[in-house]
Parts: C-alpha cells; structure tokens; sequence
C-alpha cells in the first residue's frame, strides 16, 4: 500500500496544478455610501430602489438608473431573486451597496432572459430610495 501511495504521489508530481477559486454560497453586502442606519424595510415592505446589474465579465445586463425610472417591489415575498431578498433587508433607507450573489441566490441553472446565462455569479449596485 506504502509503495502504491508514493508512486502516486511522484505520479502527480507532473500533473499541471489547477488553480481552484472558492466563492461562498450566498449574497455579500457591500455598503458604498451608508444610509440613515435606522430605518430598514421588513419583509413585506414596498421598496423603491435603483440598480445597476452586471455579469462577472462587467457586462450590463440591466439598469433601472439607465432607464431613468426606479424598481419598485414588495420586498422578502419571492417577488424578487433571492440575493435582492436577502441582501437588500440588511440595507438602511438611503444607502448604497453593491450586492454580489451566487447562481443559487440569483438565477440558479437557468439563467434569465437571454441575457443572464446559467450559473451566472451577479453583482448589483444598488441605493435604496424609499420605504413604504
């Protein structure tokens, strides 16, 4: 067993190294500009919020700033992705944050639209504008 463990071992020796990059399951939270720090949505709330949407090679896929006109949502009921669901709740009234999300908090397998393919890691820069 010692002398098919060390073969092995000096077998791999030549074998190209991968480099392997881990990313955590879920969404991060990264406050650009705070907000009032006291007033949060609860699940439930009506947002009003901006975004800008972009794939990990920096492609737009989607942006309500560019539009001109403000997402409005009920947030923490499914009406959205589960990153924004998740993510946006830890947002104070006035802040802006960059949301970084893996496939399984954003579009999963199956991607979105023709324009968010599978598997898609996203990353949102948003700014909450008002809570109802």
């Amino acid at each position: 067993m010692q002398r098919f463990i060390a073969r092995a071992a000096q077998s791999s020796a030549a074998l190209p190294r991968l480099a392997i990059h881990v990313r955590n399951m879920g969404v991060e939270v990264q406050t650009t500009s705070p907000g009032d720090g006291k007033t949060f949505p609860k699940p439930g709330s009506q947002l009003t919020m901006h975004y800008t949407g972009t794939l990990d090679d920096g492609t737009v896929f989607d942006s309500s700033v560019t539009r001109g006109r403000p997402f409005q949502f009920q947030i923490g009921v499914g009406q959205v992705i589960r990153g924004w669901d998740e993510g946006v709740l830890k947002m104070s009234l006035g802040e802006k944050a960059t949301l970084k999300m893996t496939p399984d908090y954003g579009y999963g397998a199956s991607g979105a639209g023709g324009v968010i393919p599978p598997n898609a890691n996203l990353t949102f820069d948003v700014e909450l504008l008002k809570i109802d």
